[in-house]
């Protein structure tokens, strides 16, 4: 609830606040405040957001908000104005029960970055407790043999408030046989006691009725009565005794049932019947020191019977009566004061609140990634707790206040490396042996746009046959991030340049998704032997980060050009004249008449050439052959009239390629006499 701070207070509201807001201070990270209890709803405490340094204005944007440890909401902010109030009734004697100092701790958390305040309001004690008796009234029952100065304990009155207010005084109404003597006992409370002063005589005064009145010492003050019937009894003279009034023992919590507390013994003077004790609790003993001990009545051992646990009750006052069997019976009475010592049989307990995760990387050492508090119910060393962090990384704990600590980043973190940290925060009390307990942390660390797209190598060579069809898939780029999500989505795209006379997006295009690359048309080896690009990879992060990969794209080679034959022969296979070459008859065998020159636009096999001389039809052995591989066509014998005077020879010309391809080249041959070559 947010209290709506309305109108200006009155002098005598603000009288009223100066008077319950004392003054606060900084000290160790905290913030003190004073309150009366019973204060009304709405009365100021103190200015919580100014003394703790904060702007009123970002109470709401910073996520301001009060945690107040294992209580209801007293206390309340406006956080129009940052002022602390009381929200609900504070009844010091509900919240603290008897301890001398009361407090509210608040765990003030804000956002944006997170922090942790811590600020104690004490709460002053008013005087708003009458003292009472455990019981309306008491009677008594006392022999008329009781000398004088004999002494019977009353059952004192209790106040739940503190200081002056619970400080009590008694008196007795007005008689002539009784008075009233209190002692202080060593626990600083109060042994009330009946005091007779005149013998008594039970056939004059029966019965006495009393009151007994106690007043506490605050301002005003209040009172609470006990009627007091006190019966006068006619018989036995001496009642049991014991040897000292109040007896001390120590014993440890968690003692074994059966245990020995005390072992009493109290006397008669009497003889016989009269003498014979038994022991038994007093009948306005509380109900629990009847649960948690026995007594025998024959023996008056006091023992355990119940489980002593010094976390709920850390000291019992047994009153015991010793009876003896006389009649009428008389009583003697001591008081057993028992302390229960400590021991360490409760385990610490860890509360891990207010994480901010994930962490991200480039958080700065020092961020508060959550608020950790720790407790333990014993006392002393077996209550006090020290924290520590496991496994060991970039992590620490810092103590902040008592049993308080923050989780705080120490060192640099990497997503990429270590995406999440499993933390054990380990408590351990101070006991012998010591008792601890564990709490899990998970510390998932978010990412950050700190690593580029890597290729797995920085060039790729890539094969490619020409003609290929076009929007073929000819290779396919990858790059991996080790980021997450947007910061390791990669897009594809070509790093533009111009090849040629064209730009390169006219040869080649990349999916952005994917990475495939496509040529865009058929590849001409004797046009483009090698492509070189490069393909950028680019993440989604921001700012984004990229890299290059370079491609080399050999064209590799079709068979798809026939040989052409060279001038002067290069017009004879296309239906032109041939060339006529003239021989003489006198040339021998080796003779050289032509030579058949061609080339192929192919490389390696598809471009290496073979020459065959084809028989024309009707024609027997010629005298003539081709090289094979030269071209050149020579006579094979002299030449003869048989020969005739004009030879027309078809040369084939063939490349390697699979299947290859050839063309044809023709040359006449005229034989003239001898010396008319010229």
């Amino acid at each position: 609830m947010v209290f709506s701070w309305g109108g200006v207070l009155g002098a005598q509201q603000v009288l009223l606040s100066f008077l319950l807001h004392t003054a606060w201070q900084v000290g160790s990270g905290q913030v003190h405040y004073s309150v009366q209890e019973e204060a009304k709803h709405g009365t100021f405490v103190g200015r919580i957001a100014q003394d703790l340094g904060l702007e009123v204005g970002e109470l709401v944007s910073r996520l301001f908000r009060v945690v107040s440890k294992g209580r209801r909401d007293y206390l309340e902010v406006n956080l129009q104005n940052g002022i602390l109030f009381v929200n609900s009734r504070i009844d010091r004697e509900e919240l603290c029960g008897r301890s001398p100092v009361c407090s509210i701790h608040l765990e003030v958390i804000v956002d944006k970055p997170l922090q942790v305040f811590h600020v104690e309001v004490e709460i002053k004690d008013i005087n708003d407790n009458p003292p009472s008796f455990p019981v309306k009234e008491q009677k008594l029952f006392l022999y008329e043999s009781r000398l004088p100065d004999s002494r019977f304990p009353l059952e004192g009155a209790s106040d739940p408030d503190i200081g002056s207010n619970a400080l009590l005084t008694y008196r007795l109404s007005t008689n002539d046989y009784f008075i009233l003597e209190v002692r202080t006992k060593n626990d600083q409370s109060k042994l009330v006691e009946l005091v007779l002063k005149k013998p008594l005589d039970r056939e004059e005064v029966p019965e006495y009725r009393l009151i007994l009145t106690a007043t506490d010492g605050g301002k005003p003050e209040l009172t609470g009565t006990l009627q007091l019937f006190i019966t006068v009894l006619d018989v036995n003279d001496n009642a049991p005794t014991f040897e000292r009034s109040e007896y001390e023992v120590k014993i440890r919590e968690n003692a074994a049932s059966g245990t020995l507390v005390i072992r009493l013994n109290a006397s008669d003077a009497d003889e016989g019947i009269n003498r014979e004790i038994l022991y038994s609790f007093n009948s306005l003993s509380p109900p629990v020191i009847k649960e948690k001990f026995h007594i025998n009545p024959d023996t008056g051992e006091i023992s355990i019977q119940g489980h002593l646990d010094f976390e709920d009750v850390n000291s019992y006052e047994i009153r015991v009566d010793a009876t003896d069997k006389g009649t009428p019976l008389m009583t003697g009475h001591c008081t057993v004061l028992v302390d229960v010592l400590d021991a360490n049989d409760n385990i610490p307990n860890i509360v891990v609140t207010s994480l901010s995760l994930p962490v991200r990387e480039d958080a700065p050492p020092g961020t508060v990634i959550a608020s950790i508090r720790v407790s333990d119910r014993d006392s002393g060393a077996n209550g006090q707790v020290t924290c520590s962090l496991s496994p060991p990384g970039p992590f620490s704990l810092v103590s902040t206040f008592r049993n308080y600590y923050s989780l705080v980043l120490d060192g640099s973190v990497d997503r990429e490396r270590v995406p999440a940290y499993e933390l054990v925060v380990t408590a351990r009390d101070g006991g012998k042996p010591a008792l601890w307990a564990t709490a899990s942390v998970s510390v998932a660390i978010g990412d950050v746009n700190d690593n580029a797209p890597a290729f797995e190598q920085p060039v790729y060579t890539v094969f490619v046959k020409e003609n290929n069809p076009p929007g073929s898939h000819i290779f396919t780029v990858s790059a991996s991030d080790p980021d997450a999500q947007e910061n390791a989505l990669v897009s594809y795209s070509l790093v533009e340049r111009r090849v040629g006379e064209r730009p390169l997006s006219s040869y080649v295009s990349v999916h952005s998704e994917n990475g495939k690359v496509y040529a865009l048309q058929p590849l001409d080896h004797e046009e483009l032997e090698l492509l070189q690009f490069q393909v950028s990879a680019r993440d989604a992060g921001f700012p984004p980060l990229g890299s290059n990969v370079s491609l080399q794209v050999f064209v590799l080679d079709e068979n798809d050009n026939s040989p052409v034959v060279l001038p002067p022969h290069s017009g004879s296979g296309a239906g032109g004249v041939p060339v006529t070459e003239l021989v003489s008859q006198s040339m021998t065998a080796g003779h050289v008449v032509a030579k058949i020159r061609a080339v192929d636009a192919d490389s390696g096999y598809n471009a290496w050439l073979s020459y065959e001389l084809q028989p024309e039809s009707g024609v027997g052995r010629g005298p003539f052959r081709v090289g094979l591989y030269t071209g050149e066509i020579s006579l094979t014998r002299a030449l003869e009239e048989s020969d005739g005077s004009r030879q027309t020879l078809l040369v084939l010309v063939k490349d390697h390629g699979e299947p290859a391809l050839s063309t044809t080249a023709t040359v006449c041959v005229s034989m003239v006499e001898n010396g008319q070559t010229s």
